[in-house]
């Protein structure tokens, strides 16, 4: 195998030792974006305090930033495709740390949600960039090796988001929880452009603005309706209406990108089994896993009487393992294929669901740990779910492959956090209603092992 990886559209050929930064791009690129999902929900008391903020305003505090990250995804993606990875890339790197910057320097709760609200929007343009320059340019191998670290320090960044939150706030100020990404944004701005080789699709002369304009209403009102529904109540009036609007907002979405001569989403892509499946395994996924860990943290407080602390500690070894087993899944995937290796981590997730769903008062870290190990090790083992996902497409749909992946992952979260919630709710007590919660999504983890058996070479 030659040394250099072809650059195509007109990529610069990605040497080796610039891959090495892009992957400490992808890294960071990843572990930012992410912990800004996280990191601010044990600040919020001492927000309210200091800035008077309501409830309803903390609330647009946590759910601003995911409202436009997902809202915003698949237009990125195209935008990246359209107008170059690396410069949409680095320009919602540069988005995401001036928000960031005016977020630690607000001095009221309406400039901190907008900050947020523009935080989102810059991190829409970074993932599916982000994703299309590990697949753009790259063999298998490199591929493989880019989605592991993103995957690894996404993992990483969902289990320290609540510890380095509160000890941001509890030995500082609340505001270096946005100030601690501006150097690292400068950092990732830098490397991106010294490690990144520019690429676009050379066959798009424009975007798409009837597909982008009904995306975004279709992602960001769905958003709304899944945040909100559970806190506000199903029937209230805003919630049924925002669904409804999703729901038109994306017939009309598929009617523009079928009937449009360059359209935003190219819906052939899901002829491919492997896109396809993928898709829908990384949507079964979240179902399951990000709709019980939600919740997780109620149950290990309320149930197991574990502290605040020792409930964001809980995780730690789950990130670790991820990090740690990560880098051997390619040889198990050369050993077993793609789909074998992804079929095998969804089940190991699902059995230690299931295991956590059997704890009752009384047990403690020793009964936890096993279950978050397996976890743990079966989510490394899920990353080449990713990688064959951005395998399946042409490259020059790389952005739009990885805007349709991440609002897979992002959008399913949310849906899973609302089925599991009327689980829970609807339950004599949360301790049942949250084993019963655990095995449903433990079910909808093995549908998504199965898909991945069938789908996945």
């Amino acid at each position: 195998m030659s040394d250099l990886a072809a650059g195509p559209e007109g990529a610069a050929p990605v040497r080796p030792a610039r891959h090495g930064l892009l992957l400490l791009v992808v890294g960071l690129g990843g572990f930012v974006t992410t912990l800004d999902n996280t990191v601010v929900t044990v600040a919020l008391p001492t927000i309210q305090a200091e800035l008077g903020a309501s409830l309803a305003a903390l609330e647009w505090i946590v759910t601003g930033y995911v409202l436009t990250f997902s809202g915003f995804m698949l237009a990125g993606g195209r935008l990246a495709d359209v107008y170059g990875r690396r410069r949409v890339l680095i320009a919602g790197l540069a988005v995401f740390t001036a928000a960031s910057l005016a977020a630690g320097l607000a001095t009221s709760a309406g400039a901190l949600v907008a900050a947020r609200l523009v935080q989102g929007s810059g991190a829409a343009l970074i993932l599916p960039a982000m994703l299309a320059v590990v697949s753009v340019g790259n063999d298998d191998r490199r591929r493989s090796a880019g989605v592991a670290v993103w995957m690894a320090s996404g993992a990483g960044a969902l289990a320290l988001g609540p510890v380095v939150g509160g000890y941001l706030t509890q030995h500082s100020h609340w505001s270096w929880v946005f100030l601690l990404n501006v150097p690292l944004g400068a950092l990732v701005i830098a490397l991106a452009a010294v490690a990144i080789p520019e690429s676009r699709d050379g066959a798009a002369a424009r975007v798409d603005v009837p597909g982008v304009v009904t995306s975004v209403v279709v992602l960001s009102t769905g958003t709304f309706a899944l945040t909100f529904g559970a806190e506000l109540g199903w029937t209230t009036p805003v919630i049924p209406a925002a669904a409804a609007v999703s729901v038109v907002a994306a017939v009309v979405f598929v009617a523009v990108e079928r009937l449009g001569r360059d359209p935003m989403v190219d819906l052939a892509l899901f002829r491919s089994r492997a896109f396809t499946g993928g898709v829908a395994a990384q949507v079964l996924w979240g179902l399951g896993v990000n709709g019980v860990f939600f919740f997780t943290a109620l149950f290990l407080q309320g149930v197991l009487g574990f502290s605040p602390t020792m409930s964001g500690l809980a995780f730690v070894p789950l990130a670790l393992l991820v990090v740690v087993v990560t880098p051997l899944v390619p040889a198990v995937e050369r050993r077993i294929g793609a789909g074998r290796t992804v079929a095998l981590g969804l089940l190991l997730v699902a059995a230690g669901m299931a295991a956590v769903g059997f704890l009752r008062p009384g047990d403690g870290w020793a009964d936890l740990l096993p279950a978050v190990c397996v976890i743990g090790i079966g989510s490394a083992l899920t990353m080449p779910l990713g990688s064959a996902v951005l395998g399946a497409v042409p490259e020059s749909r790389a952005g739009v492959a990885g805007g349709v992946f991440s609002v897979a992952r992002e959008m399913s979260g949310l849906f899973g956090i609302a089925v599991i919630g009327v689980i829970v709710n609807s339950s004599a007590s949360f301790t049942a209603g949250y084993s019963a919660g655990l095995l449903t999504a433990a079910g909808l983890v093995v549908v998504g092992a199965v898909v991945s058996l069938v789908t996945l070479r």
